[in-house]
């Protein structure tokens, strides 16, 4: 090969230096905000809660988030696995009770709220559906101007989140301060008791754009023997949640199964218990740890006395003359094949025979969308979900948008958040008359922590603490209340001590190359060995070089170069902890830390005007 050939080739193997000033590099560092659908800034909050600044915190959730109460309780919590804490200790900073915390502690924030114009811009928006995705929409846009009329066939807003998740869980009152702060103060028409049964008739009143907020209502069907003649006492889970979120179920039989391993089997057989089932048992066709319920969920359900029995599937329902009197299932394994796919296969043992009152059934749920005419101009796909542009959320039809469980199926609230907060910057755009494809940026800022010498405007003390527990009410009291909330929270102090188990990922070490000196003091002092200079090479083999070999390749390097010697500084992101050691060691400066914050892009107060 050609001398200059070569150089090429080896000039391009190596890696390059970082581009701090790109809003995803430092993003992806900041890894449980970056895990959150809807990019919370979760350190920032932390932080506040620490310093007591508890209606400052719920208003940077508020913003992101839009449900910090709810939230609190009942999030999925894809920010904790993430979090850099667990990556030191077994348990990551419990960062969704801490959300709960600044939400059951903020006082009043009415008047921290947006204001809502009195003089409107002319565009009238209709979602479909009140549930958090419609909601978040309506949060979005009626600051900006925005008429937003939502419609639902229930009494009150809120959707699943009202309708299926269980009171000892989600008091009815948070519900409705939070979705207060959306419909009562102006720019939002709310159409309650009113099911929208045509998306052509709806178009047709004059909406400049459409969201379809409606969730995935239709609970799968259990298709086995027995289960027409048996089906007074056999339930769709979700319904039968709504059911008693409404009262109009009050009791249960005395032996129930509940079929299923999501958080909706969770809820199901947790409120059984609640409403006198005395022999309650979840069934499910996985293993334990394939089920698709939150750790937590499954915990608090067998803390409760509620057994999970796995790897079994239905085969018959048993009743006597159309009385339910138990249900038979056939064991099965799972074995993998050669590319690791799953199967589940028979294994020939005796069938299990379960006797039971009652059967709820929770094995899934499905979009289901009668009132949108197959000649409207929204596509489906083979599986009945819209055809969506999965950044805009624009469907086939341009004025309509679809987000939440009606989207792409089945997910949760901070999901159904996120897409409200995407639609909602799709409408404006098309309002404007601008692509909707083309997202606008995020807006980041960074900012020096440094007071003096030594000094932060940030505690950079790395906690050694345990996670600290949730204090629950006696079960005892519990399972004597379905609408006695379960879950205490934490108190102040509590709070606090939790606080300081976040390790400040939002942080961050900020290196200047001409400032250094290379005298290697931040490699010496680096608790966790992950800072090294180093010849720059090709990624995979710079990797194995480091003082601690960094295995994860998901995470990016950090790497600058411009150094007297020629080397690269090379820090590994991954195991970095943020305790500021480098930059109170570093003698010329070269180190700093600075606060990274990132707010995602959201529609802009100058969006439209009146037509």
């Amino acid at each position: 090969m050609p001398l200059l050939s070569t150089l090429i080739v080896m000039e391009a193997a190596r890696v390059k230096p970082t581009d701090i000033a790109s809003p995803e590099y430092f993003h992806k560092v900041v890894d449980c905000q970056w895990a959150c659908p809807a990019h919370t800034p979760v350190p920032e909050y932390i932080r506040m809660i620490a310093a007591g600044r508890y209606a400052d915190a719920y208003m940077v959730n508020w913003h992101s988030n839009v449900f910090p109460g709810i939230l609190g309780r009942t999030c999925d919590r894809p920010c904790e696995p993430a979090c850099r804490r667990g990556r030191v200790e077994e348990e990551p900073v419990a960062i969704c009770r801490l959300k709960r915390v600044a939400a059951d502690n903020k006082g009043d924030v009415s008047g921290r709220m947006p204001v809502i114009p009195e003089a409107r811009n002319g565009r009238r928006i209709a979602c479909v559906g009140a549930g958090p995705a419609s909601l978040t929409v309506a949060r979005d846009l009626a600051p900006l101007g925005y008429e937003i009329h939502i419609f639902d066939g229930e009494a009150k807003a809120g959707g699943f989140i009202r309708q299926q998740i269980p009171r000892f869980r989600l008091p009815e009152e948070v519900i409705d301060e939070e979705c207060g702060y959306i419909l009562d103060r102006g720019g939002v028409v709310s159409h309650m008791n009113r099911r929208v049964d045509s998306l052509k008739a709806l178009l047709a009143e004059g909406y400049d754009a459409v969201f379809v907020g409606s969730g995935a209502p239709r609970g799968r069907e259990l298709d086995v023997p027995g289960r027409k003649e048996a089906a007074a006492n056999i339930h769709l889970g979700i319904d039968w949640l709504a059911s008693v979120s409404f009262g109009h179920v009050s009791s249960v039989g005395r032996r129930v199964i509940v079929l299923g391993g999501g958080n909706t089997a969770m809820d199901c057989c947790r409120s059984a218990r609640r409403l006198g089932g005395e022999e309650v048992k979840v069934v499910v066709r996985s293993g334990f740890e394939e089920m698709k319920a939150s750790p937590w969920e499954k915990e608090d359900a067998m803390n409760e006395g509620i057994p999970i029995l796995n790897f079994l599937v239905p085969k018959q329902v048993l009743h006597d003359n159309g009385r339910l009197t138990g249900m038979v299932f056939e064991k099965v394994a799972a074995q993998y094949d050669d590319k690791g796919r799953r199967s589940l296969l028979p294994t020939g043992e005796p069938d299990v025979t379960i006797d039971c009152d009652t059967v709820l059934v929770a094995i899934g749920q499905e979009n289901a969308f009668p009132w949108i005419e197959r000649d409207a101009g929204v596509e489906f796909d083979r599986w009945g979900l819209p055809k969506l542009d999965e950044a805009s959320l624009q469907s086939t039809h341009p004025q309509v948008f679809f987000g939440g469980d009606a989207a792409f199926g089945p997910k949760n609230i901070i999901w159904a958040v996120a897409h409200g907060h995407q639609a909602a910057v799709s409408i404006d755009l098309l309002c404007k008359g601008e692509d909707v494809t083309r997202r606008p940026p995020p807006e980041t800022h960074l900012a020096s922590q440094k007071m003096g010498i030594h000094e932060w405007a940030y505690d950079n003390e790395v906690s050694l603490d345990l996670r600290f527990k949730v204090p629950h009410l006696p079960a005892d009291k519990a399972l004597r209340d379905i609408a006695a909330e379960v879950e205490l929270g934490f108190d102040r102090e509590m709070a606090y001590h939790e606080t300081q188990r976040c390790l400040n990922c939002d942080v961050q070490t900020v290196f200047t190359a001409k400032l250094c000196i290379e005298c290697d003091a931040c490699v010496d002092i680096c608790p966790t060995d992950c800072i090294t200079f180093t010849e720059n090479g090709e990624e995979e083999e710079l990797r194995t070089r480091l003082k601690a070999p960094a295995v994860n390749t998901y995470q990016d390097l950090y790497v600058q170069d411009g150094l007297k010697t020629g080397r690269v500084m090379v820090k590994d992101e991954d195991v970095c902890l943020h305790c500021g050691m480098c930059a109170e060691r570093c003698p010329t400066g070269a180190w700093d830390m600075q606060k990274f914050l990132l707010e995602t892009a959201k529609p802009k107060a100058h969006a439209c005007h009146s037509r």
